[in-house]
């Protein structure tokens, strides 16, 4: 496995719709996994493809419990994920691996189904709640040129791109 280099706003590939995958082959399963690998060393829950520069439909997502000793989700390998149902309505502080420490309110679905292929290209249908539904949401948001900032209204989206800007040039 392979660590790949996370691309950050307002890096092009964020912006484009990310490519159906046609079949699981091993060139997918080993993306997925160096996605994982990545995934991983960034301290992150969730990863896109478009995220680091591939853009296909690709997500992985490894979300820890909300609840002290109950397990998490574990590590989840999607092929073409999409959101069949959505339900609710629920206000969450999110990051983005694309956007190093940057933190805004969101607002999501709080219960979605998830359609996808796992790396094995077996089908899944999978009914999701909590922080689980808000990562698949986010990393899907990805697959379709969407990132966080665009959840938000314009005058917050600005103040929040500002400050990524100036935390960005505080870091150079």
């Amino acid at each position: 496995m392979a660590v790949l280099t996370i691309r950050l706003w307002p890096d092009e590939v964020l912006r484009r719709k990310a490519e159906p995958v046609e079949s699981v082959d091993v060139d997918v399963c080993r993306v997925l996994n160096d996605m994982a690998e990545t995934m991983y060393r960034q301290n992150g829950i969730g990863l896109a493809a478009p995220q680091v520069g591939i853009s296909r439909r690709l997500i992985t997502l490894d979300v820890p419990s909300e609840e002290e000793g109950e397990p998490g989700s574990g590590l989840i390998l999607a092929v073409n994920p999409r959101i069949t149902a959505r339900d609710g309505k629920t206000v969450v502080t999110e990051g983005c691996l694309s956007f190093p420490g940057l933190e805004i309110d969101i607002t999501r679905a709080d219960h979605v189904t998830v359609e996808y292929l796992d790396e094995t290209g077996a089908s899944h249908t999978r009914a999701c709640e909590g922080l689980l539904a808000v990562c698949f949401q986010h990393e899907i948001d990805h697959l379709d040129g969407m990132v966080f900032t665009d959840r938000v209204g314009l005058v917050r989206r600005r103040l929040a791109l500002r400050d990524y800007e100036k935390m960005r040039r505080d870091d150079a």
